[in-house]
């Protein structure tokens, strides 16, 4: 696995002046955690009170699975059988105000424990990577205010922008991508959405381990129009680990559909530009690395195909367009060998289908990889073949089967993944 998503980037950079000092972060907090315990505090709201509890839902979410890893390097091949769990509560709803709250557990079951997952120290060296480590954390703690057309979020929570690409959850993973934080939602209308997001925290997928301090600020704002979908965002990201670093990006997109008398259309563009800094002085570096996607999908009688193009751009070969918050593992094949995008850049051309079988859905998907700026020694980045069924067997019960092969280029290894999991919600 890359260690992009296991460590900062070097090339995040410095800070703009705009961003907020630990004092404004800590006051923002607590401002916003007062006002919200203000409004719960009032006696005479005993009756009320009594309709939060008497209004609360719990949830509980399990998945079993089972994965398995065959490299072709020094490195034993890896198995895991692992069980997350998650219990989740959510109160009722007072002048607005609620709270939610999630733990979530992973174990290893049966003691097939054979594989590596290196920010925690665990078998370090002896196995090919599998990144579910053994772990009980809080996944979710966070205060909401919701009226019409307002949400405000404060405190630990999951955010999905758009499609996940450039802000996720990576749920995946058995222990899921959260951020600490404060977020608002304003929808203007039923057409126009408006969010930001300020995080404190990337609470990543290995436990405690490898989870950073940040300053980071997230702006989307989303617009439906009767041809489709246009969207602009902006994410500005620093590490919080006093040095100079930012990674900021900025970008559009667009998704729309049309519906044929015998095919279905769907197609979307993509367009981001990335500037990155990091250091001070003589070791200052700065980084321009653009983005492109393009996709066009075509559905009839029951199976649906579609070419995808996805460009991840090199500043001249010294530095690769990086997405750090992404899902990643739902990008660029399921091999995860492009978790860090490499110096010379990614371009990803993905062909698949999809459809309906025996009550389950399946999907096959092929990737060819290639650099963006080639040298002599990195052109050919290798490819990939996805194949995928899942099936509900009662409803709430999921199982599934996913493969994934990776045939090496100029650089890597080659590499087999598979996984097979049963899934449940109550």
């Amino acid at each position: 696995m890359n260690t992009q998503d296991m460590k900062p980037s070097t090339a995040l950079t410095k800070a703009p002046s705009n961003r907020f000092t630990p004092a404004q972060k800590r006051f923002t907090q607590a401002a916003l955690t007062s006002a919200m315990l203000a409004c719960f505090s009032a006696p005479s709201m005993a009756q009320s009170w009594h309709d939060v509890l008497s209004e609360a839902s719990t949830w509980a979410d399990l998945n079993l699975r089972y994965e398995s890893v065959d490299q072709d390097n020094a490195l034993d091949d890896a198995s895991a059988l692992t069980l997350r769990t998650r219990l989740g509560f959510k109160s009722g709803t007072l002048n607005g105000f609620s709270f939610t709250a999630e733990v979530e557990d992973s174990r290893i079951v049966m003691g097939q424990g054979d594989y590596t997952v290196g920010p925690t120290g665990y078998n370090v060296g002896e196995y090919s990577v599998i990144a579910d480590p053994e772990t009980t954390e809080v996944d979710q703690a966070f205060i909401q205010y919701k009226n019409e057309k307002l949400t405000l979020k404060g405190g630990r929570q999951v955010i999905a922008l758009d499609n996940h690409r450039f802000v996720g959850h990576v749920g995946w993973r058995q222990d899921r991508q959260t951020f600490d934080g404060v977020t608002a939602t304003y929808a203007l209308n039923e057409k126009v959405n408006f969010f930001y997001g300020y995080l404190t925290q990337r609470n990543r997928i290995f436990a405690e381990a490898a989870d950073f301090d940040s300053k980071d600020h997230l702006f989307n704002a989303s617009f439906k129009t009767a041809v489709g979908k246009f969207t602009a965002y902006g994410y500005l990201l620093e590490i919080d680990n006093d040095t100079d670093n930012a990674l900021d990006t900025y970008g559009i997109r667009y998704n729309g559909s049309m519906k044929g008398e015998t095919v279905n259309w769907a197609y979307g563009a993509e367009f981001a530009t990335q500037s990155s800094e990091s250091g001070s002085g003589d070791t200052a570096t700065d980084y321009d690395a653009s983005y492109i996607n393009a996709n066009l999908a075509a559905t009839f009688s029951g199976i649906t195909a579609k070419i995808d193009y996805e460009l991840l751009g090199s500043d001249d070969g010294a530095y690769g367009f990086a997405t750090p918050l992404a899902t990643l593992h739902k990008f660029n094949g399921w091999t995860d060998q492009f978790l860090g995008t490499p110096a010379q850049g990614l371009q990803d051309i993905t062909f698949s289908v999809s459809g309906k079988l025996a009550g389950g859905k399946w999907l096959l998907a092929y990737h060819d990889f290639s650099a963006d700026e080639a040298t002599a020694e990195v052109d050919d980045l290798g490819s990939e073949i996805n194949v995928q069924y899942v099936t509900k067997v009662i409803d709430n019960v999921t199982l599934a089967v996913k493969y994934g092969s990776y045939s090496a280029g100029d650089t890597k290894v080659d590499a087999n993944k598979l996984w097979m999991w049963a899934s449940t919600r109550f």
